[in-house]
């Protein structure tokens, strides 16, 4: 059988390929290229360009191929577009869902796997934050993904559907053998604009508010490793098809670390200083957002290798000379 792996030219999307092909399953990956890249898919992977809002196209390829599981990653992910632009976002990460769990119920798919994320939460009332806590989005994009996580609840009742969502918390690092990391140049990701700024790629990393009531006044995180995550995915997949019910599961690892934190570890790592502006609070930024991750591992009976903040700085930068030196 195959995977169908959406937005798998992209960041997480290009490790999950990697993580599936090492494995020895055969991969199909549907990217639009937006904002992915043709050159992180190898070769022997087959690949279609195209939209997952495309019903038949999307529809087509399940139907002409021996799927069995969709691991769906395609969608927007910057927090603050999605105030300034919503409707992009309900489109991108809602109704193109919908189109490609709608397409997965026709072609009698019965695994999907959806990469959800922590923003479910919004700001939440104790930390660290379980999967059974109250879901308040506060922004288009945490709405946008539990929109997704409602519909596939709800399909599971009325079909042959079993899922794992995954509910990320903050994805970083890279390959460590070098195959793939975060080539998107604009991105967000604090370690990824950390690195690029210690590297002179960027004049210098904008510290967003220092008044936080945490130990250094900035914000805490949960970081985990991109390799985790697809090491999550992987064990999701097995458990699904070994008949495993639907479930929600936070992806983290049940502590975190600060800004500075992640400041200090790059000035080490890379042996260099680099410029530091402290500016104000962004709206609705939690001070602390970390994963209660207790529960991932007993259903998935999934266990982190790479759960250390200067391990994945290190991967982080290491992939970011490489991109420097091409």
């Amino acid at each position: 059988m195959s995977v169908l792996v959406t937005g798998g030219a992209g960041y997480i999307g290009s490790h999950m390929v990697l993580a599936l092909l090492d494995v020895g399953e055969d991969v199909l990956v549907l990217d639009d290229l937006s904002s992915g890249f043709r050159w992180v898919v190898p070769d022997y992977a087959k690949f279609v360009e195209g939209d997952v809002g495309d019903h038949n196209l999307v529809e087509g390829l399940l139907l002409r191929n021996p799927i069995d599981a969709v691991i769906h990653f395609a969608g927007s992910i910057v927090v603050p577009k999605s105030v300034s632009n919503p409707l992009e976002y309900y489109l991108n990460n809602t109704c193109k869902s919908r189109t490609l769990i709608a397409c997965a119920v026709e072609a009698k798919v019965k695994h999907f796997i959806f990469s959800s994320t922590a923003a479910v939460y919004g700001i939440p009332e104790v930390n660290p934050v379980r999967e059974d806590a109250c879901l308040k989005p506060i922004s288009p994009y945490g709405n946008s993904k539990l929109m997704t996580e409602i519909m596939l609840r709800d399909t599971v009742h009325a079909h042959d559907l079993r899922y794992v969502a995954l509910r990320y918390f903050n994805v970083a690092g890279a390959d460590p053998h070098g195959r793939g990391g975060q080539s998107t140049l604009h991105a967000t990701h604090l370690i990824k604009v950390a690195a690029q700024a210690a590297l002179g790629r960027r004049p210098y990393l904008e510290v967003f508010g220092t008044d936080y009531a945490t130990p250094d006044g900035t914000c805490v995180r949960d970081y985990i490793h991109v390799i985790d995550l697809t090491e999550a995915h992987l064990a999701a997949l097995k458990y699904l098809r070994a008949g495993g019910e639907s479930e929600v599961l936070n992806c983290g690892y049940g502590r975190g670390f600060s800004v500075l934190d992640v400041v200090h570890s790059l000035r080490r790592l890379a042996n260099r200083d680099f410029p530091v502006r402290m500016g104000v609070r962004r709206p609705g930024d939690p001070a602390i957002l970390v994963a209660e991750a207790d529960r991932i591992g007993k259903v998935l009976r999934w266990r982190p290798r790479y759960d250390d903040l200067d391990t994945i700085v290190g991967h982080a930068l290491a992939w970011e000379r490489q991109l420097k030196d091409v």
